[in-house]
């Protein structure tokens, strides 16, 4: 049967995060996972359908791509089909001619799992290795420890005081309540939590969403963020124990994360949380 590249719709993107759920599992490396969509949801499941490739064989989906961003396809494949050929040709074929509608002309990026046969093939067509990333990962085995500040589970009630944390985190950030609540009313959020970290005088100073794919299997941390007038001083590290301890409740076997290796603060931050370092990633890129 031959390989088709489709866009599943608002209708089909229940179908696309639940095989993303079932290809998380321990010792994969880092790859797409249904907390990537869960993000995108912030901005619509409309905007969420629009960016979502899949590419399937007989009515099974073997692989999910999601354009985070105009040149940025993150996408991943299932387990037993990172080897498969035909359909490594296809989604290389379908990447590569921006006819097709996955990609633009120009300079473009794609993140894939490193042993998948697609990166070897884009390799032969010239595309280049981009900046190095860095995952990270905790064990959800034993219990994890108390972060040592007030953390809250952000619901409706708490949306506006979220969405700051995270503008005075990330510079540019345009993120808004209206925000949060498009994320929380997507599929992935079923399976997700977003926490708030308060300092002794009761201020907001740190953000997370953590999403889980499902008892035993790997979850997300995404996005984290700490105010920029309350750095330095363990909140980072405070919310991102709180993130391990609300995954283990939420049935995950481990924690992961990726920032890019320049960020040596995140890395560090990770680090003194209890996540471990694993070898680093990166994207292929085509120049323009």
């Amino acid at each position: 049967m031959p390989i088709v590249l489709g866009e599943p719709g608002v209708d089909g993107l229940r179908e696309a995060v639940g095989v993303l759920r079932e290809w998380q599992y321990e010792g994969a490396p880092m790859q797409l996972h249904p907390g990537d969509l869960g993000w995108f949801w912030r901005s619509g499941a409309e905007a969420t359908a629009a960016a979502v490739r899949t590419w399937s064989r007989d009515g099974q989906i073997l692989a999910v791509g999601l354009l985070d961003g105009p040149g940025l396809l993150r996408m991943t494949i299932a387990p037993g089909a990172w080897r498969d050929a035909e359909l490594a040709q296809q989604i290389v074929d379908d990447v590569t001619d921006p006819e097709r509608g996955v990609l633009p002309e120009g300079k473009v990026n794609i993140e894939a799992p490193t042993d998948a046969l697609v990166q070897e093939l884009l390799s032969k067509k010239g595309w280049k290795t981009d900046e190095p990333w860095t995952p990270l990962r905790r064990d959800l085995t034993e219990p994890v420890e108390d972060p040592g500040v007030r953390i809250e589970v952000v619901g409706p009630e708490q949306a506006h005081l979220f969405a700051a944390v995270l503008r005075a985190a990330f510079e540019g950030s345009t993120f808004t309540d209206e925000r949060w609540h498009a994320m929380a009313a997507g599929s992935p959020y079923t399976d997700a939590r977003s926490l708030l970290a308060y300092d002794d005088q009761g201020n907001a100073v740190a953000a997370v969403t953590v999403w889980s794919a499902g008892p035993g299997r790997p979850g997300l941390l995404e996005p984290m963020g700490v105010h920029g007038e309350h750095r330095c001083r363990g909140y980072g590290k405070a919310i991102s124990v709180a993130a391990a301890a609300t995954l283990r409740e939420l049935g995950s076997s481990s924690a992961v994360v990726c920032t890019p290796n320049s960020n040596l603060g995140a890395v560090a931050t990770y680090r003194s949380a209890g996540f471990q370092q694993r070898p680093e990633v990166r994207d292929r890129y085509r120049d323009a």
